[in-house]
C-alpha cells in the first residue's frame, strides 16, 4: 500500500531539514542563505502591500514570512499561494521575451513553497514550486512540479548524512556486471572515468578514487535546487532535485530528476520536448531534444542527444552526438557519432573519433552465460551498416568493419584495417592500411573535422585528433612485427591464426604493401615532428638541431586516457601518487592532465625521434645532415602521394557512373554535391602540400651537406 502520512497544515513549507541532521545552532535555512548570494537586500511587506496581494487573489500561511525588495510592485503578483519563507526580488512593469515567448514580469497562478527569487522574474502557472533559488530574469511558464528534497544530490554519486552505502548512485560503464563501475561527479572528465574503470582489481586505487570523489560534494542535507540567471523553463512536467546554471533553455521536458545542468552565457545548454533524464551530469553547451531517455549518465561539454536516443549507465565524451539509438554501459571518449534508430552500443570502451552506422549491434552477450562481456575499440572505430559484434572483442585504432554479422569474438591488432566477413568462403578477411590505400580523403578530413569541431573552452585534457600519433605509430610497429612473420603467397596474401575465436581461416590481404606503407608512415611521422621542432625553436644548424633532440632511444608505450595520449610511465606515476596520497583530489588529477598535455609536444617529439631511428634502423651517430636530407626527400614524396590520394578518393565520387546516373547533366550533379575543384578541404590540403614542400626544401639547403 502507499504510505501517506498526515501533518499539521501549518507545518507545510517548514522543517525542510530533518531535525536529526540539523547542526546545533542552525536553522533550516542556513545552507539556503549560503547558496543565495545574489546580494539582494530583502525587507518585510508593508500593510498596504499585503492588502494589494490579498485583493489580487494571493494567499499566505504567514505574510510575515514574505520578504521583498524596495522595488517590489505587489500589483505584479496575482492568484498565487505562498507557504514558508519566500523572498522576492524587484518586480517592475516590464515583459520579457525569448524566442517569441512573451511574459509579464511577476508571479501569477502559482504555488510557491519556501523559495528565493531574483529580480524581474516571470513565473506563471508554476503549479508546485518548492525549495528553489531562482536567479534574475528567469522565465518559468507551465511547469507542473518543480521541487527539491533535503537529500538532493544533483546527479553526484555521493551519500548524504545518514544514508547507507547501498543507496549510492553508481555509473556502471564498460561492463553490465558493474565490475568497472564509477561514481559520477560534476567535473568528471573522460580521463577520470577511464582511469577508474581501467583498474577494477586495484582495491587501494579504487578506495582512493572513492575518497577523493567524496570531497567533490558536501554531504550535508538541506541544499536547495538552483535556477541560474536568464534561464527559460516552459511546458515541463517534473523538475526535481536539479541545479541549473545560467542561460539554460528547457522546453517540454517530461522529467528532469537528480541532475546538474551546466550552462552559462557562452555555453548555453538546451533540453527539449519529451525528454526524461534521471541521475546525471550534463555538461556546458549540451543539446538534448525530442524524446531522449537518459539514466545514470554523464554528458561532457558540447555533446548532444537527439531524436529518442537512450543513454544508460554511460559516459559520453565531449563534442559527441548520439541520436535515435540505444547506448548502454559504455564509456565513450570525445568525438563520437552515432545516428539512426536501430543502432545499439553496449558494454564498450570506445576511444573517440568514432562513427557507429545504422543497424550496428556492438556487443552481444549471447556467447556467455552472464552479461559480462566487453568491447574495446581504439580511436577512429567505424563499424559499417548492420555490423553485429560479439563480446569480447578488441580493435586497433581506425578499424573499419564492412557490413556483416561477425559470428565470433575478434582481436584485431592491425591499425587502419578493413575487416570483412567473407560468408561465401567462410573466412575473416583483413586489409591493414586500408584507409591510406583507398579512403585517404575521409581519414584526413575526419582528423581536421574533429579538431575544428572541438568547442571546449576549458581544455583540461589535450585531445589528439591526428591519425599519426604515438598510439597509432606503436600499433604500426606491432603490425609490422606480426605481418613480417607471415608466409605470403604469390598474390601478397597470408593466413593468420589468433585474430578470431574460431577454427576457420583468417586471411590478411596486401601484406607486403601494408608493411611497406606502415614503414613509410612511421618515417614520415618522425620527420614531420622534427620539422615542427625546428620551426618552433628556429635552429640555425643541423648540429644545433641534433643537440636539442633527446638522446633517449627507447620507444615509449602510451595510453589513451579519455582521448589524451599519455606515456605509460606517467600514468603509472599518477596511479602511485594517488595511492600514496600525494595526489588527493580530482583537481590535482586534472592538473596532471594539464601538465602532461603541456609536455605532449616534447614527449611526442621524443617518441617520433626514437620511432624514426627504429624504423630506419640507424643510430644517433648515423643521423647526419646527408641522411636528414634523404629523409626530407622521402617526406615530400609521402606528403605528395597523401595529397594526391585525398583528391583521388574524393574524385571517384564524381567519375563513378553509378554515382552520376541520378543526374542528367554534370551541371545538375555540381549543383547538388558541389564542384570538385571548389572543395575547400581539398584545396586546403593542396596548399598545405605546397607549403610543406617549400619548408622541406628550405631545410635541405640549410641543414643538408
Amino acid at each position: 500500500m502507499n504510505i501517506i502520512t498526515k501533518h499539521p497544515i501549518n507545518n507545510l513549507g517548514y522543517n525542510f531539514i530533518n531535525p536529526a541532521f540539523l547542526p546545533e545552532g542552525k536553522d533550516e535555512y542556513y545552507l539556503r542563505n549560503l547558496q543565495n548570494n545574489n546580494g539582494i537586500d530583502y525587507r518585510k511587506l508593508s500593510g498596504s502591500e499585503i492588502e494589494i496581494l490579498i485583493r489580487n487573489g494571493n494567499t499566505s500561511d504567514d505574510w510575515g514570512k514574505i520578504y521583498v525588495t524596495k522595488a517590489f510592485d505587489p500589483i505584479l503578483v496575482k492568484n498565487s499561494k505562498f507557504l514558508g519563507l519566500v523572498r522576492i526580488g524587484k518586480l517592475e512593469p516590464y515583459y520579457l521575451e525569448f524566442h517569441n515567448l512573451r511574459m509579464p514580469v511577476g508571479i501569477y497562478n502559482s504555488t510557491i513553497i519556501s523559495c528565493d527569487f531574483g529580480d524581474n522574474v516571470c513565473i506563471d502557472h508554476a503549479n508546485y514550486l518548492s525549495h528553489y533559488i531562482i536567479g534574475n530574469e528567469v522565465m518559468i511558464a507551465n511547469v507542473n512540479e518543480m521541487a527539491t528534497t533535503e537529500y538532493a544530490r544533483f546527479g553526484n554519486g555521493i551519500l548524504k548524512e545518514g544514508e547507507k552505502e547501498e543507496t549510492r548512485i553508481w555509473m556502471e560503464v564498460r561492463n553490465e556486471n558493474g565490475g568497472r563501475r564509477v561514481i559520477p561527479f560534476e567535473r568528471m572528465l573522460a580521463g577520470d572515468a577511464c582511469l577508474w574503470s581501467n583498474h577494477p582489481g586495484d582495491q587501494l586505487l579504487l578506495e582512493k578514487f572513492k575518497e577523493i570523489t567524496a570531497k567533490e560534494s558536501d554531504n550535508k542535507r538541506g541544499y536547495y535546487g538552483t535556477i541560474g540567471d536568464r534561464c527559460v523553463l516552459k511546458d515541463c512536467n517534473i523538475i526535481k532535485d536539479v541545479i541549473m546554471g545560467t542561460d539554460a533553455y528547457i522546453k517540454g521536458a517530461n522529467k528532469l530528476k537528480n541532475l546538474t545542468i551546466n550552462s552559462d552565457k557562452e555555453r548555453t545548454t538546451q533540453i527539449g520536448e519529451g525528454c526524461e533524464m534521471v541521475n546525471g551530469i550534463i555538461g556546458y553547451g549540451c543539446r538534448i531534444f525530442y524524446g531522449v531517455k537518459a539514466v545514470r549518465f554523464v554528458m561532457a561539454a558540447h555533446s548532444q542527444l537527439k531524436y529518442g536516443a537512450r543513454l544508460l549507465n554511460s559516459y559520453l565524451g565531449n563534442n559527441s552526438t548520439i541520436s535515435c539509438c540505444e547506448v548502454l554501459n559504455s564509456l565513450i571518449f570525445p568525438g563520437h557519432e552515432q545516428h539512426h534508430n536501430n543502432s545499439f552500443l553496449c558494454a564498450s570502451l570506445i576511444m573517440g573519433q568514432s562513427n557507429i552506422a545504422a543497424g550496428a549491434t556492438i556487443g552481444s552477450n549471447h556467447n556467455s552465460r552472464s552479461a559480462d562481456g566487453e568491447i574495446i575499440a581504439g580511436r577512429g572505430f567505424w563499424p559499417g551498416l548492420c555490423v553485429s559484434l560479439k563480446h569480447n572483442s578488441m580493435f586497433a585504432s581506425f578499424t573499419i568493419l564492412a557490413k556483416g554479422d561477425y559470428p565470433y569474438e575478434m582481436n584485431i591488432p592491425l591499425p587502419f584495417s578493413l575487416v570483412s566477413n567473407d560468408v561465401a568462403n567462410d573466412k575473416l578477411v583483413l586489409m591493414p592500411g586500408y584507409w591510406f590505400m583507398y579512403n585517404m580523403y575521409a581519414l584526413a578530413r575526419n582528423a581536421w573535422k574533429f579538431a575544428d569541431r572541438d568547442k571546449r573552452t576549458e581544455k583540461i585534457q589535450r585531445l589528439e585528433f591526428d591519425y599519426l600519433a604515438p598510439d597509432t605509430i606503436n600499433e604500426m610497429f606491432t603490425a609490422i612485427e606480426l605481418l613480417s612473420k607471415l608466409s605470403v603467397d604469390e598474390d601478397g596474401n597470408a593466413e593468420i591464426q589468433g585474430l578470431e575465436n574460431s577454427l576457420r581461416k583468417t586471411e590478411v590481404v596486401k601484406v607486403e604493401r601494408s608493411i611497406e606503407l606502415f614503414k613509410e608512415l612511421i618515417t614520415f611521422y618522425g620527420v614531420i615532428q622534427l620539422i615542427e621542432h625546428i620551426k618552433i625553436n628556429r635552429f640555425s644548424s643541423f648540429a644545433e638541431l641534433k643537440k636539442n633532440i633527446p638522446a633517449k632511444l627507447s620507444r615509449s608505450e602510451w595510453k589513451n586516457i579519455g582521448g589524451q595520449l599519455i606515456p605509460k610511465t606517467d600514468v603509472e606515476k599518477l596511479k602511485n601518487n594517488i595511492k600514496s596520497g600525494k595526489i588527493n583530489s580530482w583537481s590535482e588529477v586534472h592538473e596532471f592532465y594539464r601538465s602532461t598535455g603541456a609536455d605532449y609536444t616534447r614527449d611526442k617529439l621524443t617518441h617520433a625521434y626514437t620511432s624514426l631511428f627504429e624504423i630506419e634502423n640507424i643510430t644517433s651517430r648515423q643521423f647526419t645532415p646527408g641522411y636528414f636530407k634523404t629523409l626530407l626527400e622521402k617526406s615530400i614524396a609521402t606528403k605528395t602521394w597523401m595529397a594526391q590520394s585525398i583528391y583521388e578518393s574524393r574524385e571517384k565520387d564524381y567519375s563513378n557512373p553509378f554515382r552520376k546516373m541520378v543526374y542528367e547533366t554534370n551541371e545538375e550533379m555540381n549543383a547538388v554535391v558541389g564542384k570538385l575543384e571548389d572543395n575547400q578541404f581539398i584545396q586546403d590540403q593542396l596548399r598545405e602540400l605546397e607549403a610543406f614542400k617549400k619548408t622541406a626544401k628550405s631545410l635541405m639547403k640549410k641543414f643538408g651537406e
